[in-house]
């Protein structure tokens, strides 16, 4: 490499794609900033506001809420008129950065991504003893980032499209039926199932505690307490039996070991149940996975699913863009023959996975 010619054209290519990069990080910084401190919520109306008008209405230093506006002026994430030298948010961005629930949200995508800088070290280690980083010694952050960014998805989704594409499981929920949620997380799917379903009984199993205990909040929140169940507890010790269906939703990568969870999850079923798998959407092959999405997920897999699968026994490490034919391959070896994709999104996979 000392020898060869560098290609300048090239070369300013790739430089100015990262000094993209570089202010689309800080872009997500200032963005979760502006999150915590309320700031989009205030301008989100549409209003023109001017730096002090805007730093009266959230309480805050007037100084900084200038420069706060101004990166966001120049990242265009908020419209700057110069002449009246006032901000605004189009209906678009008070979409993407204030609208709490809306599938195009992005704050608990940057929430997340904010976590996986703070836990930075732990992953150069890990780079270098092979051990991991486990779910439970993250930031917080990425515990509420993650249930914040999928929430949305799962209830524009779940209910509507991906239980109807199941064979015969929307009339054996409306009916009564048990459901354990593996890998639940702080219970946004088992939730939406409750509450669709009132008369179906939902068990939520994860075994970091702490989301579990919110799991238990946001339940009660819900309304739900009566068909929910939370216990803290791995996938390959959950309990219970003869259930309709076993869910897990974009966390069997996430495991150590997914053939020994899987494994479990077959000896719960009824004979007739449904393991209902949904993943981060992939192709098969790396060069499939050549698109923005796989370069999302490939770097969040790097930072926090690799490294969580390595923490466990086994440490299969799927990765997040396992795609299709290597998820077959995990669930054939847990006794599983009949895999059929049931529904997709452009973020995710749906398998219908039987015996």
């Amino acid at each position: 490499m000392a020898n060869a010619a560098v290609d300048q054209d090239k070369l300013n290519k790739l430089f100015g794609r990262v000094i993209g990069d570089v202010g689309g990080a800080l872009g997500l910084l200032i963005a979760r900033v502006g999150d915590q401190l309320g700031l989009y919520r205030a301008m989100a109306d549409g209003g023109a506001m001017s730096s002090q008008q805007l730093a009266d209405a959230t309480g805050l230093h007037e100084r900084s809420v200038r420069e706060w506006l101004a990166a966001n002026a120049t990242a265009h994430y908020v419209k700057y008129d110069p002449e009246t030298e006032t901000f605004s948010m189009s209906p678009e961005q008070a979409v993407v950065f204030a609208s709490e629930g809306h599938p195009q949200c992005a704050q608990g995508f940057f929430q997340n991504v904010v976590s996986l800088f703070i836990d930075e070290p732990q992953v150069v280690e890990a780079f270098k003893t092979g051990e991991g980083v486990p779910w439970s010694d993250r930031h917080p952050c990425l515990f509420c980032g993650t249930e914040r960014f999928f929430r949305p998805h799962y209830a524009m989704s779940l209910v509507k499209n991906w239980i109807p594409a199941l064979d015969g499981m929307q009339e054996r929920l409306e009916n009564g039926a048990r459901v354990a949620d593996v890998g639940c997380g702080h219970g946004s799917s088992t939730i939406l199932l409750a509450k669709s379903f009132p008369n179906s009984t939902f068990y939520g199993f994860d075994y970091h505690a702490a989301s579990i205990e919110h799991a238990r909040e946001r339940a009660k929140e819900a309304g739900v307490e009566a068909n929910t169940v939370f216990e803290t507890v791995t996938a390959k010790d959950f309990p219970g039996n003869d259930y309709d269906m076993v869910a897990i939703f974009d966390a069997l990568h996430d495991m150590g070991d997914p053939v020994g969870a899987a494994t479990h999850v077959r000896s719960t079923l009824k004979d007739d149940g449904i393991f209902m798998v949904v993943e981060p959407f992939a192709g098969d092959s790396l060069e499939d996975n050549m698109t923005l999405l796989g370069r999302v997920s490939y770097a969040a897999s790097t930072m926090v699913c690799t490294q969580a699968s390595l923490a466990q026994e086994v440490g299969l490490a799927l990765g997040a863009q396992a795609g299709q034919k290597r998820l077959t391959e995990v669930l054939n070896e847990a006794g599983f023959s009949q895999i059929r994709r049931a529904a997709e999104t452009e973020a995710n996979i749906v398998l219908e996975v039987r015996v």
